[in-house]
C-alpha cells in the first residue's frame, strides 16, 4: 500500500487515482497525525508526501513529519512533493532520509517511473557477507567486457547487477582511466531497457553556448548558425538510457538546464516551443569529488541529489593489483588478431613487473603502455625491459619543438595538459589570449586548469 499524505483532496484524489490505474492500492490522509497513526499501525510499501499543512508554508511541517516516519519506520521509503520553488527545502528533506522528491505539477510517466524505482530498490535482496566468484556473476548478469576478479570489483559489479534492473538515476566516481564507461554501458546492458539506445555524452567537451543545442536539439533558424534541424542527445536517447560523463566539468547555467530536464522529464527544442516527454534512465560519471564542489558553491546541491540515487565508486588500478595480469593477457589477446600476431605474449616476470607500476592512469594508461610495447619491440614475448623502456619514455613525453609526439607515446588527454601548460607559459598566465589560442571559452579553459591542477599562474 502507498501511503498519500496531503491535505488537498484535489491532490490525494489525483494521485489516488493515478496509483489505482497503475494497479497499487493506495490510503489518503490529510494531517501529519492521521499519516504518523498509519505508519505506527500498518506501515505502507511507499509514503508520497507534501511539504506543507498550514498557513506556515516553509515546510517545516513536511520536514517535521519526514522525521518522525523515518523515526517510527526507517525502513519505509518518502518521497517528496514540493513546488519548484521549494527544491532547496526537498534537498534538506533528502539529506534527513527522503528517497527521492518530485515538483509540481508533475509529470504522471515521470511520478510513476520514479515509484517503480524506489520500490523496485526496496525489493532488491540486501548483500549479505558472502563472497561471490566471478563465474557466480557471470551466470547472472552480462559483464563480458569488464576485466577483472578482485574482491572490490567483484563488490562494485554485484552492486552494478542489483540496480540495473531498476531505473535509478546512477553517479560513476572514480579516477580518470577506471572504467567508468564500461560500468554505465553493464548498467545498461543488464536493464529493460537493454535493446533501446546507450547514448554517451562528454559534457567536458561542450561548451555553455552549445549546451541546449547539443543536448536539446535545435530547428533550422533557430539562432545564426542553424541551417539545418539537429536532433538533441535527449531524443536520440528516448526510450534508452544516457551517459552523462564528466558531469562535473558543467557550468552552473548548464546545470539548471540539466536540473529541469531530469526533474520534469521534458524538455524544448530551440526554436520550437512544443514540450517534449522523455522517457529516459540517466547515468553520470566524473573523476572529481562532487559533494566538495557542491561545498564550494561549484555544483548544485539540488542536482546532485537528483543525480545519485545510487552511487557507484570504482577502484583505482593500485587497489586491485591482481587484475593486472588479466587486463594485460586481455589486451595482448586482441592485439594479436589486431596485428595478427597469433605468437604474441607476455613472459611471466613481465607480469609481475607490471603488477608493481604506479600506474596514474589507470586501465587507460596499462592498455596504452601495452600497446607501445608490442609496436616498437617487435618481439613474440615481452619481457620487463620491452615495458621498462617504453615506461620510462612515457614518463618524459617531450617532442622536440614544432613536432607532434610518436603516435602511441600520448594519449589525446596528456597532450591537451601539454598544450595547455606551453600555452599558459607563452602568454605568462593571461587566460583570456590562452583561451582564444586555443578556441576555447574562458569557461572552458578555467574547467581544465582546475581538472588537469594547472595553477593559473603556471608560467610565472
Amino acid at each position: 500500500m502507498i501511503l498519500i499524505v496531503d491535505d488537498d483532496l484535489a491532490i490525494r484524489t489525483s494521485l489516488g487515482l493515478l496509483l489505482k490505474q497503475a494497479g497499487y492500492a493506495t490510503k489518503g490522509v490529510a494531517t501529519p497525525e492521521e499519516a504518523l497513526h498509519l505508519v505506527r499501525t500498518a506501515p505502507p510499501a511507499l509514503v508520497l508526501m507534501d511539504m506543507n499543512y498550514s498557513l506556515d508554508t516553509s515546510g517545516h511541517d513536511g520536514l517535521r513529519l519526514l522525521g518522525q516516519v523515518k523515526e517510527v519506520a526507517p525502513q519505509v521509503p518518502v518521497i517528496l512533493i514540493t513546488g519548484w520553488g521549494s527544491i532547496t527545502l526537498a534537498v534538506e528533506g533528502i539529506k534527513a532520509g527522503a528517497a527521492e522528491f518530485v515538483t509540481k505539477p508533475w509529470n504522471n510517466d515521470s511520478l510513476l517511473q520514479t515509484i517503480r524505482t524506489i520500490l523496485s530498490l526496496q525489493e532488491r535482496p540486501a548483500e549479505t557477507g558472502t563472497a561471490l566468484s566471478r563465474r557466480d556473476l557471470d551466470r547472472q548478469f552480462n559483464f563480458r567486457n569488464i576485466i577483472g576478479a578482485d574482491g572490490q570489483l567483484l563488490h562494485v559489479l554485484r552492486h552494478v547487477g542489483q540496480v540495473a534492473a531498476t531505473d535509478a538515476s546512477v553517479l560513476i566516481e572514480g579516477e580518470s582511466g577506471t572504467g567508468k564507461e564500461l560500468i554505465a554501458e553493464a548498467i545498461h546492458q543488464n536493464s529493460h531497457r537493454r535493446d533501446r539506445p546507450f547514448v554517451k555524452v562528454n559534457l567536458g567537451g561542450i561548451s555553455a553556448s552549445l549546451f541546449e543545442s547539443e543536448m536539446f536539439g535545435h530547428r533550422r533558424g533557430a539562432f545564426t548558425d542553424a541551417k539545418a534541424d539537429r536532433v538533441g542527445r535527449f531524443e536520440l536517447a528516448n526510450k534508452g538510457t544516457i551517459f552523462l560523463d564528466e558531469i562535473g566539468e558543467l557550468d552552473m547555467g548548464s546545470q539548471v538546464k540539466l536540473l529541469r530536464v531530469l526533474q520534469d522529464r521534458t524538455y524544448e527544442v530551440l526554436g520550437d516551443s512544443r514540450a517534449r516527454s522523455l522517457d529516459i534512465r540517466v547515468i553520470c560519471a566524473t573523476n572529481r569529488n562532487l559533494a566538495e564542489l557542491v561545498r564550494e558553491g561549484r555544483f548544485r546541491e539540488d542536482l546532485y541529489y537528483r543525480i545519485n540515487l545510487i552511487t557507484v565508486r570504482l577502484p583505482a588500478l593500485r587497489e586491485r593489483p591482481d587484475d593486472i595480469p588479466l587486463l594485460v593477457n586481455h589486451f595482448v589477446s586482441n592485439l594479436r588478431t589486431t596485428y595478427n600476431r597469433p605468437s604474441l605474449k607476455v613472459g611471466t616476470k613481465a607480469l609481475h613487473w607490471l603488477r608493481e607500476l604506479p600506474l596514474a592512469g589507470n586501465i587507460r594508461e596499462l592498455k596504452n603502455l601495452v600497446e607501445r610495447a608490442v609496436l616498437v619491440s617487435g618481439k613474440d614475448e615481452l619481457s620487463p625491459d620491452d615495458f621498462q623502456a617504453q615506461f620510462t619514455k612515457a614518463s618524459v613525453k617531450t617532442a622536440a619543438p614544432g613536432e607532434l609526439p610518436p603516435v602511441g607515446s600520448m594519449t589525446l588527454e596528456e597532450v591537451e595538459v601539454q598544450m595547455i601548460r606551453k600555452s599558459m607559459e607563452f602568454y605568462a598566465g593571461n587566460v583570456s589570449r590562452v583561451a582564444k589560442a586555443l578556441g576555447l571559452s574562458r569557461g572552458a579553459l578555467y574547467r581544465r586548469l582546475e581538472k588537469y591542477a594547472i595553477p593559473f599562474d603556471a608560467a610565472q
